[in-house]
């Protein structure tokens, strides 16, 4: 093994250059050094000298992207009118302690095409649920047909009778694929969990497609009546 005992390593240009081109430096114990790029000279992150990294080049981490986090606070409705394009083939929004003020009312969504208004594209789905009673009562695995469309144009349901108790909510998240498509219709699935009205958990999920070619450009969510409380993230997936 060789050792070499120097001070400092300095290169008479901008980039010094260890090794022949195509090869491997192979460092047999550590390597200190607060910022690395690649071959092209793009950073791929860098640290404060503490352990602290900036800079992380985004094909690192975690496959969600956050784009956008909105609350509702007696809120009629939650919208996202920015943010859904062609960056990203697949978009979640996650639904967080989802509370309406009015008493069994049905949780969904609906979708602006490209130009268009009113939230009202023509959706086809399916819709079925578990549930449980609190007191272990009575359970099942049903399909709801009043949940389902077949070339509706109203909200599609996420969750069903959902109760305004103080400690009831529902969470849950809905997928949407390639909503910036102009050949196919876009599909999506959702799975949700929350209280009903009853002393009752209530597991359910929507699938199906909004039957447009356009590019879907917007999403809103709301209560079948009534205001509402609870966080929506929006994510794109890398």
């Amino acid at each position: 093994m060789t050792t070499i005992n120097v001070n400092a390593i300095e290169s008479s240009t901008s980039t010094l250059t260890i090794g022949e081109s195509g090869n491997s430096v192979v460092a047999a114990d550590s390597v200190n050094v607060n910022l690395i790029k690649d071959a092209s000279g793009a950073t791929m992150w860098q640290s404060n000298g503490s352990g602290v990294l900036s800079n992380v080049n985004s094909a690192f981490g975690d496959s969600l992207v956050l784009i956008s986090t909105q609350t509702a606070d007696d809120s009629a409705s939650i919208s996202f009118t920015s943010g859904i394009d062609s960056t990203y083939k697949e978009y979640i929004w996650k639904f967080i302690n989802i509370n309406p003020a009015t008493n069994s009312q049905h949780f969904g969504f609906q979708v602006n095409a490209s130009g268009q208004t009113g939230y009202n594209e023509t959706i086809t789905s399916t819709f079925f649920r578990a549930y449980n009673f609190e007191n272990g009562a009575a359970q099942a695995l049903d399909y709801l047909t009043g949940s389902d469309q077949a070339q509706g144009t109203a909200a599609q349901h996420l969750f069903t009778s959902a109760g305004n108790d103080a400690d009831k909510c529902v969470a849950g998240e809905l997928h949407l694929f390639n909503p910036a498509s102009t050949t196919y219709v876009k599909h999506f699935y959702a799975t949700t969990n929350g209280c009903q009205d009853g002393a009752v958990t209530q597991n359910e999920f929507a699938a199906g497609y909004i039957n447009v070619t356009a590019a879907i450009t917007a999403i809103q969510f709301a209560m079948s009546s009534g205001n509402f409380d609870g966080k929506i993230k929006m994510y794109g997936v890398k």
